[in-house]
């Protein structure tokens, strides 16, 4: 073996000894996604003190698992959510496509580690950009490679908020309407397009919505963004509309103040 990959194997050995990552449940999900560089981040965290317990899965995804940490393991409530891209099974071409025509990011796109930590650190700007804009979303805290670290949405005994798939709204009308009010402002002040949602990346949190997943947002000047709108709005009205909410899409774009065509085809990859 080259003595400095038995070097590596060996520091990497006396971190997993120090067992500042404490509880991890559910060993079949630790086995995918933790690979060498992602037990180092976590330890690198860990060590500067940003993470102290990992204790189970929040969701599990093709592309992240999104586990629940301690930041502090002497203060019961000091929950954090560890959001973990998965580097073997993540889809490179679908990260290449919102990536590319962004401004913000110059990196080769065939570089998979690279589009990786692009693809963190491009979440972890787009909520920082939508929480200075004061919108209903988790607060970052730091991204690090392929793990970001964001504010944990749930109760005081950790159980976290469950997305608006898994528990519909009491009232779909005034959720929606809440919704729109939050939407309102990450188009119009945050400048950003969510590109992906649905009620599976809206959180119910005591009634009110958390809007997350917008690692695959973009700025409104972005090519494609005025057509990823179109495809949000629409999504919205319809799994609403299913819901019971009788808001119509034309309702959607006068409380957005958006000029745009909700009906247009749109042809995205």
């Amino acid at each position: 073996m080259d003595p400095k990959i038995a070097k590596a194997d060996e520091d990497l050995q006396k971190l997993i000894s120090k067992k500042r990552l404490k509880s991890i449940e559910d060993r079949r999900v630790s086995s995918e996604i933790f690979d060498k560089q992602t037990l180092e981040t976590l330890y690198k965290l860990a060590n500067q003190n940003y993470l102290a317990i990992l204790n189970g899965a929040i969701s599990t995804g093709k592309e992240a698992n999104v586990l629940k940490g301690l930041k502090d393991d002497k203060i019961a409530d000091s929950y954090v959510a560890v959001k973990i891209y998965r580097i073997a099974t993540s889809d490179f071409k679908k990260m290449q496509y919102y990536i590319e025509g962004d401004p913000r990011f110059k990196i080769k796109l065939n570089n998979k580690r690279q589009l990786i930590t692009a693809w963190t650190s491009k979440e972890f700007r787009n909520l920082t950009r939508a929480y200075d804009a004061k919108i209903s979303v988790p607060e970052p805290i730091i991204a690090m490679n392929n793990v970001l670290l964001l504010e944990f949405i749930g109760d005081e005994i950790g159980n976290p908020a469950q997305t608006v798939r898994n528990q519909n709204p009491l009232d779909p009308d005034d959720f929606l309407d809440k919704l729109l009010i939050e939407l309102n402002k990450f188009i119009n002040k945050a400048n950003l397009v969510h590109g992906d949602l649905s009620t599976f990346n809206i959180l119910n949190k005591d009634e009110y919505p958390v809007i997350i997943d917008v690692s695959q947002s973009v700025v409104k000047d972005h090519p494609i963004a005025n057509d990823l709108l179109v495809r949000d709005l629409n999504t919205i009205h319809n799994e609403f509309k299913k819901l019971g909410a009788s808001i119509t899409l034309d309702e959607i774009k006068n409380k957005l103040n958006l000029d745009l065509d909700l009906n247009k085809d749109i042809y995205l990859n």
